[in-house]
């Protein structure tokens, strides 16, 4: 979570530079779900990112080197340059493209989980998105067949209480989108998004029960985005100053922290080290990405394309 905050502060630093070629949506205040989530998992199991998953990219092993590459438009970049960090997949990380389409990949989490399901295999398939993603018609057309067909899925809603700009109060009647799963017939659980190990649980019950052949849920993890919805706006625009002051307070790398010292678990010393570790690993990153080579053009049409076939036989 540390890694995850420090790697988001950075980068707002090297985009008010223009060093960065993307829009920044940044994850400061959610970096538990994605933490909580992934840790949940099996290297074998698959991903499909939001916007703002970055802590999950960075359990599943991409580096901070990838990610600032790609955020620059470096050769080094995981995409080699021809896309940034914005919608990034890895295969050998196990995470699926994500797409600029808000709810998209809600679908294609429940194919992914089809075909684990089609092949006998003991996978899993995972979908991140936010609250406003839930009012797409991808949302029910994705949930809807994992419930008839009782895919191995968990659908992990990132509830920051904005869609964009939009209160959620402004676009959802209910008090609870996790109440939605019961129309598809299957759980829906909604635990503290600010609380790690609350997270790392409820997904545990929730994998196991995908493995155990029954079927998905739908996880909502309540948080709050502390920075306005990209680079581009002021943080906290048109929020109750008291309303951002509150959750602040409940910052989950100040609550993770809390919890370990009261563990006897983390002490200052360690805290030290772990942050000293941190910013080595970023300050890395940085001298590798800017150092790195843009994309030669002539890489312009490699890895996009699929070599034509020209045999006989293909004929």
């Amino acid at each position: 979570m540390l890694l995850t905050r420090a790697y988001e502060d950075r980068a707002q630093e090297l985009w008010s530079k223009g060093l960065v070629v993307e829009s920044l949506h940044g994850s400061q205040g959610q970096e538990a779900i994605g933490v909580g989530v992934c840790y949940g998992l099996r290297p074998d199991d698959v991903i499909i990112p939001s916007l703002r998953t970055r802590a999950a990219f960075l359990v599943r092993g991409v580096s901070v080197r990838q990610f600032l590459s790609g955020m620059l438009g470096k050769a080094t970049g995981a995409a080699k340059g021809k896309a940034t960090a914005h919608h990034m997949g890895s295969k050998d990380a196990g995470i699926l493209l994500g797409s600029a389409l808000v709810g998209s990949s809600i679908p294609v989490a429940a194919g992914a989980a089809l075909a684990f399901k089609m092949r006998d295999e003991d996978r899993v398939s995972v979908c991140f998105f936010g609250d406003g993603a839930t009012e797409r018609g991808d949302f029910h057309e994705g949930l809807n067949l994992a419930g008839v067909m009782k895919l191995p899925a968990v659908f992990v809603i990132e509830n920051n209480l904005y869609a964009e700009f939009t209160p959620i109060s402004k676009h959802f009647a209910g008090t609870s989108l996790a109440a939605r799963a019961e129309g598809y017939g299957f759980p829906g659980v909604t635990v503290d998004g600010n609380d790690v190990l609350a997270v790392y649980d409820a997904m545990s019950e929730a994998v196991a029960r995908a493995r155990a052949g029954e079927g998905p849920t739908l996880l909502e993890c309540m948080t709050y985005r502390q920075r306005g919805h990209s680079s581009s706006h002021p943080p906290t625009e048109g929020r109750d100053p008291a309303e951002v002051e509150s959750w602040l307070k409940r910052d989950p790398i100040l609550l993770f922290k809390a919890e370990l010292a009261h563990r006897g678990l983390l002490g200052g010393g360690a805290l030290a080290l772990i942050d000293a570790s941190v910013a080595e690993e970023i300050e890395d990153a940085v001298r590798f990405a800017v150092d790195s080579p843009l994309p030669d053009p002539a890489e312009l049409y490699r890895d996009v394309y699929a070599p034509a076939e020209t045999s006989e036989a293909a004929r």
